[in-house]
């Protein structure tokens, strides 16, 4: 009997860690349900991405994706954890179920598609290039053998390398310089260190009003396809999507969409 009883222990006290893991594990099923009870969800940003999701200089995170996430989500009395990512492992950190929504200037592409259940979009894009005016790049193929700037995981990088003959072909060495945001891109771009930057227009233009010296910048427009901005949710959570796309549907009607892109951008820049 004491050689069962002791056996026995062990047994349960694997059982009981198996299915506590289990329990601690979220499954594939749709999480609305549970993020409807727990009244939170975790969003995954970019925290240098002015004006979608950065921090201000008090450390909060703020922008135009912040304000407007929060107005979805008041909807339904939620609250939001805003989590900074390596941009770079966005669709990772999804999958692997530590962020819930990918939301911060997120570009719809077809590669994206593959990967993520995208949101209804709200919001144009494309991609521009930087320089300093001295550096005379009036259009891409300015930039021949000269240094370009970009940021690690982008739509802008996926353009870069999936078009090579709109930029790509010009640039030196065909290789951009990394960045895993655009803040130490700005500063390396006026200290000389490259020559143009290829960047989101909404963050160029955001960025480049709130600067003194905008006179000395230029931005062209080059050949890469409009883009657009929408949430990335994963593809086993249908529910929640519905949900965002029901809440964008009604804060457009009550006219607070508009008031959130004015307070932004100054106009509505909004695709509905």
């Amino acid at each position: 009997m004491k050689k069962t009883f002791f056996l026995f222990i062990p047994i349960v006290l694997l059982l009981t860690l198996f299915f506590t893991g289990c329990s601690r594990k979220r499954s594939n099923a749709d999480q609305w349900q549970r993020i409807e009870t727990e009244k939170r969800i975790i969003i995954g940003l970019d925290d240098s991405f002015v004006p979608m999701g950065f921090q201000n200089k008090s450390g909060e995170i703020i922008g135009f994706d912040v304000d407007l996430a929060k107005a979805v989500f008041d909807l339904y009395g939620i609250k939001i954890d805003f989590q900074p990512i390596d941009w770079s492992m966005k669709e990772n950190e999804l999958q692997n179920q530590t962020i819930d929504l990918i939301w911060n200037g997120y570009s719809k592409t077809a590669e994206r598609e593959e990967k993520v259940l995208f949101s209804n979009d709200y919001m144009k894009n494309e991609q521009v290039v930087v320089s300093l005016k001295k550096n005379k790049i009036n259009q891409f193929s300015d930039m021949k053998e000269k240094i370009l700037g970009v940021q690690n995981g982008s739509s802008g990088y996926h353009s870069f390398e999936e078009q090579p003959e709109i930029l790509k072909n010009f640039v030196k060495d065909q290789t951009p310089v990394l960045y895993d945001g655009f803040n130490e891109a700005f500063m390396d771009l006026k200290s000389g260190r490259i020559d143009g930057l290829l960047i989101d227009r909404v963050y160029a233009n955001y960025y480049l009003s709130h600067e003194d010296n905008l006179s000395n910048y230029s931005i062209v427009t080059g050949a890469f396809e409009g883009e657009t901005f929408a949430v990335g949710i994963r593809k086993t959570d249908p529910e929640l999507a519905d949900k965002i796309n029901d809440a964008f549907e009604t804060l457009q009607k009550n006219g607070q969409l508009e008031k959130i892109s004015k307070k932004w951008f100054g106009e509505d820049v909004t695709s509905h």
